[in-house]
């Protein structure tokens, strides 16, 4: 693990999630990014089911994670942490400057382009399963959300990354794909090679395992 208490860097996390999100937090991305550069790092933890402590509001207005901390200041959302992450570790983000163009093109497509026409057709029936008005909502999603995947998928075409060389943006695309990709991807059997691929990067399991190996807290009184 690349934890370790004097590290120079922090990022918050979760020290409790509901079941279904165990494993899909999102600083995920962080730990990922740390440990593909072998950059240590320590976590403060907040509990997610309990309100956020005003200094942690300043430091995340919207009471996310992840925040990072180090040296030079304090710093929210994660596709921003990924690319200031990015700069310090070639690993991360290429020095190529055309190469480092098409990541940094990928790292903000995924965000802006991407993850919007997955994530409600993943999320609308986790929270609004038994309402009558959400398969068709997520119906209408479809068409498009397919019409995305299959551009992302001639994109990538035959390449191992996104931009060339692995890079933070493969590691966005990577949680996004596999947070709310699921079945949708089927279909695209480049974007399912690329997905597994990704997710078999021995920092990968490292991330992963330090998400999970945090979420040691008590869920809030009265949760099911």
């Amino acid at each position: 693990m690349a934890q370790a208490d004097d590290a120079a860097i922090t990022i918050s996390a979760f020290e409790w999630v509901p079941d279904f999100a165990r494993g899909q937090v999102r600083d995920l991305v962080a730990r990922w990014a740390l440990e593909e550069a072998e950059i240590p790092y320590r976590v403060h933890l907040i509990h997610a089911g309990a309100p956020r402590p005003a200094d942690y509001l300043h430091w995340q207005p919207f009471d996310q994670v992840p925040a990072l901390r180090d040296a030079t200041g304090e710093m929210f959302e994660s596709g921003a942490i990924l690319h200031y992450l990015g700069e310090k570790d070639a690993r991360l983000l290429p020095t190529d400057p055309a190469v480092k163009m098409q990541a940094m093109s990928w790292l903000f497509a995924t965000l802006s382009s991407v993850e919007p026409v997955l994530r409600p057709i993943t999320l609308m029936p986790l929270f609004n399963g038994d309402k009558d008005w959400c398969a068709p909502a997520v119906a209408s999603m479809m068409q498009q959300a397919e019409r995305r995947l299959e551009q992302l998928s001639a994109a990538l075409g035959d390449k191992e990354w996104l931009a060339g060389q692995f890079s933070v943006a493969d590691i966005m695309m990577a949680f996004v794909l596999r947070s709310f990709g699921g079945q949708l991807i089927n279909d695209c059997s480049n974007l399912l090679a690329y997905r597994a691929r990704a997710l078999a990067r021995p920092a990968f399991a490292r991330a992963l395992q330090a998400q999970l190996d945090d979420l040691t807290g008590e869920p809030p009184h009265g949760h099911v």
